[in-house]
Parts: structure tokens; C-alpha cells; sequence
């Protein structure tokens, strides 16, 4: 049995099926690409030889994801500058180099997720949730303040009955009160401006 801290062993089949020694489950390529995403150590070895195949494997998975719509991340001018170097001097610096790079690229990386994380206290899903409750919360109150404004433009009720002479001291008094209770809704929505910013 192997070691926790040993690479997972994956037979590869001549039927070109592969599977996973650690879990006894047949996977596929798309199964390894997410054990590299997540950072499980893994070997494939030619099932009849037991040659090790990983670099022709993990090539192959790169060329099915760059050939899915929408995931091409080598552009052709690095493409043809790569097939350049073959049979080249640079030949022998080149993987050394491309190594190194994409060392630095995900400590970079790595290190900038560590400064977000820092300066907001939250992950960057995290900080996308944050603006969404912020827009949430934001159009709530201008749905709210909408609503307030439109009961100030809405006609007050008719004062009941036709004698308009009768019911002018009334409307009169009930004009005063709706003055009143108009100045008392736009005072308390200034107050709610105040608040917001």
C-alpha cells in the first residue's frame, strides 16, 4: 500500500480507460484535471509496461480544455513560439523556464489573493456577495423612498357630498392637515437621506 505523502497511481488501459488506484474507481480526463486543480499528486503508468505516461496524459488534458469553446488560455503567437524552440538549442531551457515562470505567476498569484483577503477580511467570492447585498439593500430603499414620494402626489379623497359651498371650510381645515402631515413625511424622509449618506 502506499505512503499518505505518495503520488496516487493511475493505470491507464489499453482500452484507453484509467483508473484510479487510490480509490479503485475508473476516471477520466476531466476527473484528473480537477485532482490537479485541487493539488492531489498523481502518476499514470501504462497499465501492460507500467512505463510512466503522466506527461502525455496531463498533455492531453491540456489539449482537451483548450479545445472546449471559451477556454483557450494559449494564445496562438505563444503556441508558435513554443513549437519554434523544438529540435532548437533553446530546447533545453525552455521547460526549466516555463516551469519557473508559472512558479512565480502562482506565487503571484497566491499573494494577491492573500492581499485581498487581508484588506477586505473576505475571499473574493466573498467580496462579489457583499456588493450584491449592498445593491439589494440599496435598490430597497429606493423602491422605499419611490413609495414615499408617490403618497405625496397621490389626490387626498374627495371630502363626500355635492354641496361644494357647504364642505369648503372643511376642505379648508383637512387641506391644513394634509399640509402638516406632508411636511412632518418630508422631513422624515430627509432624515432617512441623511442616514444613507
Amino acid at each position: 500500500m502506499a505512503a499518505k505523502d505518495d503520488p496516487i497511481v493511475i493505470k491507464k488501459y489499453a482500452n484507453r480507460r484509467l483508473y484510479n488506484t487510490g480509490t479503485s474507481t475508473y476516471v477520466t480526463l476531466e476527473d484528473l484535471a480537477e485532482m490537479v486543480k485541487k493539488g492531489e499528486e498523481f502518476t499514470v503508468q501504462d497499465a501492460k509496461t507500467g512505463d510512466d505516461i503522466t506527461h502525455p496524459v496531463l498533455t492531453q488534458i491540456i489539449f482537451e480544455l483548450e479545445n472546449k469553446d471559451g477556454q483557450n488560455m494559449l494564445p496562438i503567437p505563444f503556441l508558435r513560439q513554443l513549437i519554434s524552440f523544438y529540435g532548437d538549442q533553446m530546447q533545453m531551457i525552455v521547460p526549466s523556464f516555463l516551469e519557473q515562470s508559472m512558479i512565480a505567476f502562482s506565487k503571484e498569484q497566491e499573494r494577491f489573493r492573500e492581499q485581498l483577503k487581508g484588506t477586505f477580511g473576505k475571499t473574493p467570492i466573498d467580496m462579489m456577495k457583499t456588493p450584491i447585498k449592498a445593491l439589494e439593500e440599496q435598490t430597497r430603499r429606493n423602491v422605499e423612498m419611490f413609495q414615499n414620494a408617490m403618497r405625496m402626489f397621490t389626490p387626498f379623497p374627495p371630502a363626500g357630498g355635492n354641496s361644494a359651498p357647504a364642505a369648503e371650510p372643511a376642505k379648508k381645515e383637512e387641506k391644513g392637515d394634509d399640509l402638516q402631515e406632508l411636511k412632518a413625511q418630508i422631513a422624515a424622509m430627509q432624515r432617512k437621506l441623511d442616514t444613507m449618506s
